[in-house]
């Protein structure tokens, strides 16, 4: 490999680290309602996000390495439903991305609006080139969690409303 496959590769990279905010942004601009459920699924359900991720991606590992392997028309399926996956995992990140966001308002005097949004794409971005722990932990549970939220929320299934306990309230009574 010479040094030009190296700065083409950092280059690369470097491209896509300064897209993957607009594109987040942009899905959250889009289809607000997709996203907003998305966002709903992860804070609500993040465990049953992960799995369901998890369960849509190994079978789809499986059809798309067959249809990659075959020549002509199967090899393009397979690159569309490649595309497919990664676009629903985008979608999904938005709205990882949002709740993020909306975290911010303690941080930034009640104020959240796109440049929270910007904000919380590029600290998920940079926690997922972190070397090691980003590369081979954050970002494959990551991804799992936002393609089962994606599909959630494109599927419109949202999580079941949880039932409020009764709370006893015991007032004292102080003598005056």
């Amino acid at each position: 490999m010479n040094l030009g496959y190296v700065f083409i590769f950092f280059g690369l990279l470097l491209i896509l680290g300064i897209a993957l905010p607009g594109l987040l942004l942009a899905w959250r601009l889009l289809l607000p309602t997709t996203v907003a459920r998305a966002h709903q699924r992860l804070e609500q359900t993040p465990g049953r996000c992960l799995l369901f991720g998890l369960l849509l991606t190994l079978p789809a590992l499986v059809v798309l390495g067959v249809l990659l392997a075959l020549p002509g028309v199967f090899q393009l399926l397979g690159w569309l439903g490649l595309l497919l996956l990664f676009t629903a995992a985008s979608v999904g990140a938005a709205g990882l991305a949002d709740l993020m966001s909306s975290r911010f308002p303690s941080m930034a005097g009640g104020r959240v609006g796109p440049g929270a949004m910007v904000r919380s794409a590029v600290a998920l971005e940079l926690a997922v080139i972190f070397p090691f722990i980003g590369w081979f932990v954050l970002l494959p549970l990551l991804t799992l969690a936002t393609l089962g939220a994606a599909t959630f929320a494109l599927l419109g299934w949202g999580p079941r409303p949880r039932a409020i306990a009764a709370v006893e309230v015991h007032h004292a009574v102080y003598p005056s």
